[in-house]
């Protein structure tokens, strides 16, 4: 408050100063009233009129040069005493609306002899070189060339301009400054006196020596900015011996650069610096160790969009102590900066505008930010910081801006918020808020402007309210509001809340339980948009409306009835799921602004009215689900841009005309749930980038194009399921490397399915590239086109929408494709649907079926296919629908991980060799197993035995008995001895025989019969 309590007298001696600074200079413009009757130099004169001649002067910026006194033109001061021409300032002050001055620029400015100040920014050169001869101007002080599309090389020659001050040759964002180049900086040692430098998007990637060592040369300059230039080495030249010329340097501004380095610590030497910007120039931590002491004097620090990290804290630690009077801007922005907000940030008493955004910091917020009792704009969305706002956030009386959305706050707002007097920007989207916010929280708001509590859709507990009576008149005058999924009262549209605001310009109350009718007083405000959606709303709509600008107006989602309005100066219209009937209006031609037409889900009928070709800036065409009929007009050439025609779900007849495709920005055809037939025209081939085709559910046939692989490059989403499409796969389809979908179901397709589908590279890795397109860069923008699509998925019709880009699938059931499911489809890891059903597929499931750890439905019912179930299926343990029926498999039934959940037996059936859990068919128990594998073993082994057994057998007989019989039969002297030994042998034996029978003979008589009976009998 101190430093604002000298404001006043500080203003007071400003204006004093000020107005003795025009005493002095009326007396020396006017010292004799006869200077002001003197023309300016005739030969300057002549020069400017030259000059004119080459310039192109569209908007007659140059029409006062007439006359004798060139003093009077415009944009031209003269020396008052010698009438010489000092200033020339053709700045297009108008840029935003017209090009200004463009041509040549003639050497003719050369006869200005006393020229100090010459301004041609902001105009349209159109890629001209900086003319050399500018470097000739001796006198020159002030020159300033920015963002007037000029081109080439910088020429040196500006060196010469050893009186100059003020160089600007920023080029801009145009395409001209793109080509604009310099190889050497040593021209700068020539302008000893130079107080400002500004070479902003001039290229110096090619500059030969270091870029810091000229500038460097340069004790008076005051202000760097060498923005968006294409260096890459941020100069550690002065590191070690920080030697810096630089002793008056307040400014230096590098950002949108490419250092991709730590910050060099010369930065930190210099003393009189009060700026620095280094956003997005790509620096990384750590920072380094440095005596900040330096930086005393410090103002603006904008270290944003870097990749400062952790560090960062340290940073901020060390600035609260050394800056802690000075620092009045601290950005800090998307840095990766993490951990809790640190209390040291309530040491900064001056601050004024602290900027945290997009980063990782959580916790709560610090109790000491009470303390930045300067600040007026904080900034500490998209982070993860958790709890409430403290209530002595009042205590920031000067705050204007409070953005505090995307984060996790998840407590009431105190009623202090409502102190905040100045406050004009209040966003706490995208949070958890509990309870209600009330009347009491804008008491004293009587300056807000901006309101935004864009919640959560997702939110499960009590919903947040915006509770305000009927009849309370708000202090403030809103331009924006946006209230979103949470409640307000039913007729809050009718509420003086909204009837008072006069100034509205965006109205945005979505989800938030309206039912009501739309009053009239709200077609009235000039608003650039309006979105009422997926609310309650009723009754019908004017017939005939014409606002005055573009607007977007969305009220899709209600329940409106009545004719589809035709409606003026309107950019995008979102009526989509309402219940509006009959045609659409036959001059729908007339609101020649719409670029988005949404009206699908309603009861339209009719045809599309021939008008609608007038509509040359279309880029969204959304008539689906509808009641419309007849044929596709044919002639819509004049359609420019369109990028998305969604025309699913009516009854259209005939082919896709060939317009569809004549314009290759087409990115998105859904013609889906129609009546069209016929071939594929050979147009669509030009529909070079296309990204979803969705064909399904008509009644096309012929076979499936080759050329979809070869023309369509960019397709991701294939859908041509339910038509009556022939021949083979084509293999070329293999080629669409994005390709995410494949549906080709319910058609009459034959052949094998092509290995070479284990390519699509898409279907290796998860893909979350956010599909959809906006109309501006915020985060709550409108989408003007949301990708859906609708998939069988795990045995049901499902509707696919924010979630379709990691929707990884392929259908090509219902077919009469055959042979076996190739190996390579086993290579798609991240394929999550595969439905090979109700073909007449035959073989084994592959054994690596189980590298697709991504899989959550796979279908193989109804084919051929024959052998067990492979083990590796059991580990894909994303398996949620399995169905194997109606084939020939067999074996057990895998018990382990996925398998243990399958309890549903029909997802097996008509498999009769297939056993276990759960069939009724038993599979024999491990044991069991064991022992009969045992025996089968020791059966094997006997088996085996006597088979050798047999063999040596049938082998030793013929052996044996040619090795006696033969040498017998052919050596006469061992067939005699062999004989003659067999008749002794038995002469032997027959006496042997013939003594032991006498003998036992005479004995039997000595003993007698009975005897020898009881000597028998003894023996047993």
């Amino acid at each position: 408050m101190a430093s604002r309590k000298t404001t006043v007298p500080l203003l007071l001696v400003l204006l004093s100063l000020l107005l003795e600074f025009l005493i002095v200079k009326a007396v020396i413009i006017h010292p004799h009233d006869g200077y002001l009757d003197k023309a300016c130099i005739e030969g300057e004169r002549k020069a400017l009129l030259e000059f004119k001649h080459g310039l192109k002067d569209p908007s007659g910026w140059l029409s006062s040069w007439v006359g004798a006194d060139c003093c009077k033109w415009r944009g031209l001061d003269c020396n008052n005493q010698t009438r010489n021409v000092v200033k020339v300032d053709l700045r297009n002050r108008d840029y935003r609306y017209s090009k200004g001055l463009g041509g040549e620029i003639s050497d003719s400015l050369l006869h200005l002899k006393y020229l100090s100040y010459l301004d041609l920014s902001s105009n349209g050169f159109q890629g001209i070189q900086i003319p050399n001869f500018l470097g000739s101007f001796e006198r020159l002080r002030y020159l300033n060339l920015s963002n007037a599309e000029f081109g080439g090389t910088i020429p040196p020659h500006l060196g010469n301009l050893s009186q100059l001050r003020y160089l600007d040759l920023n080029g801009g964002y145009s395409y001209y400054s793109l080509t604009i180049g310099i190889y050497s900086l040593n021209w700068l040692s020539g302008l000893p006196l130079l107080k400002y430098l500004d070479l902003g998007n001039a290229n110096l990637s090619k500059v030969t020596t270091n870029w810091m060592q000229p500038v460097n040369m340069l004790p008076s300059l005051l202000e760097l900015h060498f923005l968006s230039c294409q260096l890459s080495d941020f100069s550690h030249y002065f590191d070690p011996n920080p030697f810096v010329n630089l002793t008056s340097l307040q400014v230096i501004d590098l950002s949108y650069n490419n250092f991709n380095t730590t910050l060099p610590g010369w930065l930190f030497n210099i003393t009189t610096l009060r700026g620095l910007y280094l956003h997005n120039a790509r620096i990384k931590g750590p920072i380094p160790y440095v005596n900040l002491q330096s930086l005393r004097t410090l103002i603006t620090l904008d270290l944003s969009r870097n990749d400062i990290g952790s560090e960062g804290i340290e940073l901020v630690n060390g600035l609260s102590i050394c800056c802690n009077n000075s620092l009045e801007e601290l950005y800090l922005g998307f840095n990766g900066l993490s951990g809790e907000l640190p209390d040291s940030l309530g040491n900064f008493n001056n601050l004024r505008s602290l900027d945290l955004s997009y980063n990782s910091f959580d916790g709560p917020l610090p109790n000491s930010i009470q303390h930045l009792t300067n600040l007026e704009s904080l900034d500490l969305s998209k982070n993860t910081i958790s709890g409430s706002i403290p209530t002595e956030i009042g205590n920031l009386l000067w705050m204007k801006r409070l953005d505090l959305s995307f984060n996790l706050m998840n407590r009431t707002i105190p009623n202090s918020i409502g102190q905040l007097r100045e406050l004009t920007e209040l966003n706490l989207d995208w949070n958890s808020w509990e309870g209600v916010i009330s009347e009491i929280h804008f008491s004293n708001l009587s300056k807000l402007e901006y309101f935004s509590l864009h919640l959560s859709p997702k939110t499960k507990k009590q919903p947040f309210r915006f509770h305000v009576r009927p009849e309370w008149i708000p202090p403030f005058n809103l331009k924006y509001i946006d209230i979103s999924n949470c409640y307000v009262s039913p007729k809050f549209l009718s509420s003086n809340c909204l009837k008072t605001q006069k100034r509205l310009e965006c109205i945005v109350l979505k989800n938030v339980g309206m039912l009501d009718t739309i009053p009239e007083w709200l077609w009235k405000l000039d608003l650039f948009r309006l979105d009422l959606s997926r609310n309650q709303l009723y009754g019908k709509l004017p017939n005939t409306i014409s606002f005055s600008s573009n607007e977007l107006v969305d009220l899709s989602f209600n329940r409106l009835t009545g004719r589809l309005p035709l409606w003026f100066n309107v950019a995008g219209l979102f009526l989509g799921n309402n219940l509006f009937s009959g045609p659409i209006p036959l001059n729908i031609g007339d609101s020649s602004s719409l670029e988005v037409l949404h009206v699908s889900s309603n009861l339209l009928n009719g045809s599309i009215p021939s008008s609608m070709s007038k509509l040359e800036g279309l880029m969204a065409l959304d008539l689906s689900n509808n009641h419309l009929s007849g044929k596709i007009p044919k002639n819509w050439n004049d359609l420019h841009i369109p990028l998305a025609i969604d025309l699913s779900k009516n009854k259209f007849t005939g082919g896709i005309p060939s317009w569809m495709c004549s314009m290759y920005s087409v990115s998105w055809l859904k013609l889906s749930d129609n009546k069209l037939s016929g071939e594929l025209s050979p147009s669509l081939q030009n529909c070079t980038r296309l990204y979803s085709l969705d064909l399904g559910n008509n009644r096309f046939s012929g076979e499936i194009p080759k050329w979809m692989g070869e023309r369509m490059l960019s397709l991701r989403q294939l859908r041509l399921r339910g038509n009556m499409f022939t021949g083979d796969i084509p293999k070329r389809l293999c080629g669409l490397s994005d390709l995410h979908i494949l549906d080709l179901a319910l058609n009459n397709l034959s052949g094998t399915i092509p290995n070479c589908l284990g390519n699509l590279t898409d279907f290796t890795f998860m893909n979350l590239l956010a599909i959809g397109f906006y109309n501006d860069h915020d985060d709550n923008a409108h989408t003007v086109f949301s990708d859906h699509m609708e998939l069988v998925v795990k045995g049901q019709d499902m509707e696919f929408g924010s979630i379709l880009p990691i929707v990884n699938l392929i259908d090509f059931s219902g077919n009469n494709l055959w042979g076996e499911i190739p190996k390579g489809i086993t290579n798609l890891s991240t394929l999550g649907t595969l439905n090979l059903s109700h073909n007449q597929l035959t073989g084994k499931i592959p054994q690596m079926i189980g590298t697709m750890q991504g899989l959550e439905t796979l279908d193989l019912s109804c084919n051929r296919l024959s052998g067990l179930i492979p083990p590796s299926m059991s580990s894909i343990t994303s398996l949620s629908h399995l169905n194997l029926s109606h084939n020939l498999l067999s074996g057990p039934i895998p018990l382990t991980n996925q398998f243990s959940t399958f309890n549903d037996p029909s997802i097996y059936e008509a498999n009769l060799g297939l056993c276990g859990i759960p069939l009724s068919a038993n599979c024999s128990t491990p044991n069991d197993q064991k022992h009969k594998d045992d025996h089968d073993g020791e059966e094997y082994e006997d088996g085996l035995y006597m088979t050798w057994f047999f063999i040596s057998m049938g082998l030793g007989f013929p052996v044996g008995f040619w090795a006696v019989c033969g040498n017998l039969a052919l050596n006469k002297s061992w067939r005699h001895a062999y004989f003659r030994f067999i008749d002794e042998a038995m002469d032997r034996l027959h006496v042997f025989i013939m003594v032991n029978m006498v003998h036992l003979k005479r004995k039997i008589e000595r003993v007698g019969f009975h005897g020898w009976k009881e000597h028998g009998s003894a023996l047993r």
